[in-house]
């Protein structure tokens, strides 16, 4: 059989999955991250797309890295609404916001349930539809590939329905500073590109990055 390879962020994500749970994969495209855990050892895999032309690419993907393979099954369903059970969640590769709107359409979710969430886009809005949907953050990670950072959430739910404010909807438990350099940059170009049709939104967008760059400055090197 020919070796499973995955990009740092699907590598990073397959460390950090729970093999011994009832897996779902959501937007699975390729299926290569099912494939790599079923060999770590995962036995209950279920790998999820909305669209028939990606489910055909991962069904050759299976015969091809593991021949016939019973446990990972193939599921056609806008997010999670045809799959039965999960109680470890991988969402990848998808915008912040569509992944929240994945999330708060969960109807399992109990204390056992763990996400793992790699959005490629807004993830402020990610990290509020979380606390509106009661779960929490456990952890983030920040992938580089390529020489750009991808952040990986991890997520858990107690059922608990909060707010969180800005500041931490956009800066989350990222503590890497290069990646809350750029986040930094971003918020000033957002803030300037709105400062006259929306003055109120640039000030705070300013206020952001300012803490941001006095986080900085206080625990690490100038970048």
């Amino acid at each position: 059989m020919p070796e499973i390879k995955l990009d740092s962020r699907l590598e990073k994500i397959s460390r950090l999955v729970r093999l011994d749970r009832v897996i779902c994969d959501v937007g699975t495209d390729h299926a290569l991250l099912p494939c790599r855990l079923y060999l770590m050892g995962a036995k209950n895999i279920t790998a999820s797309d909305i669209n028939d032309g990606p489910l055909k690419s991962a069904e050759a993907t299976i015969k091809k890295y593991l021949g016939r393979c019973e446990n990972i099954r193939l599921v056609k369903s806008d997010g999670l609404d045809n799959i039965d059970f999960a109680d470890e969640i991988i969402i990848a590769g998808m915008g912040g916001d569509l992944i929240g709107d994945i999330v708060s359409r969960i109807r399992f979710a109990n204390e056992e349930t763990r996400l793992i969430l790699q959005p490629m886009s807004k993830a402020e809005i990610l990290r509020k539809r979380l606390y509106q949907s009661g779960y929490y953050l456990i952890d983030e990670h920040i992938v580089m590939d390529n020489a750009k950072p991808y952040l990986i959430m991890q997520a858990g739910y107690n059922g608990e329905v909060s707010q969180i404010d800005d500041y931490f909807a956009y800066t989350g438990l990222v503590k890497d500073l290069y990646s809350l350099w750029l986040l930094k940059n971003r918020l000033k170009r957002a803030a300037n590109g709105c400062r006259t049709a929306q003055p109120q939104k640039a000030e705070s967008l300013n206020a952001i990055a300012q803490r941001i760059e006095a986080y900085i400055k206080e625990n690490g090197e100038k970048v």
